[in-house]
């Protein structure tokens, strides 16, 4: 048993604007090679973000990077890492630790001032948006293949498919229950594999159905 809270948007805000300095800072060095876009996603956005103020895993920020490089004059290596170097160099200075380069995320990580542990970080996931000949839009993001070394623009899975669920559970005033049961879903999972988003999707699949929501994606 967990014991997760919601951190509120007012306590979050130094955090984020420390990161969006970031990001902004990293803009202004890479843009002589390619542009980019950022948005926040997943809790962040939707401010949900958790945290359990008893462990030492602090909370985290999701950001997407949105490349601009359509002439494609660099690599999906050659992105990540000079990427990666930008933001180092701008958070460094910030106390921040180097950043991690995972398989699908840049993670920047703040330790808590006693060093035990983390205070809160940010995972960075480069992204390319693009549309089919029918119009439909597509998203790629840079995949890290540790075991092979290798980089390279790996389609983005569907999603869960939820928006039109969240605008009807926001639309029939049943949000706070959503909230309550995401956190409870949070305190008691004990499957380490199944990560923040998969909960959030089976919290609004739940809530809607037994609610009276019917109608498919």
């Amino acid at each position: 048993m967990f014991h997760y809270e919601y951190v509120t948007k007012k306590y979050a805000a130094p955090y984020r604007k420390e990161f969006l300095d970031i990001i902004c800072e990293a803009q202004d060095l890479l843009r002589d090679y390619f542009t980019f876009q950022f948005k926040f996603i997943g809790s962040s956005a939707r401010n949900m973000i958790t945290c359990d103020f008893n462990t030492n895993k602090g909370f985290d920020f999701d950001v997407n990077l949105h490349i601009n490089d359509e002439d494609q004059e660099f690599s999906a290596e050659e992105i990540k890492q000079m990427l990666m170097e930008a933001i180092d160099q701008v958070a460094q200075p910030r106390g921040y630790e180097y950043c991690e380069n995972s398989t699908r995320v840049i993670t920047l990580k703040k330790r808590a001032a006693n060093g035990n542990g983390i205070e809160y970080s940010c995972d960075f996931a480069i992204v390319y948006d693009y549309w089919d000949n029918h119009g439909k839009k597509h998203q790629q993001y840079i995949r890290f293949q540790k075991s092979q070394n290798s980089y390279y623009w790996e389609e983005q899975p569907k999603g869960y498919c939820l928006d039109a669920k969240v605008k009807w559970l926001k639309k029939n005033n049943l949000w706070d229950e959503v909230l309550d049961t995401y956190l409870d879903k949070k305190n008691c999972n004990t499957d380490l594999n199944k990560k923040s988003r998969a909960l959030y999707a089976e919290t609004i699949n739940e809530v809607a159905y037994k609610s009276g929501y019917y109608v498919t994606c």
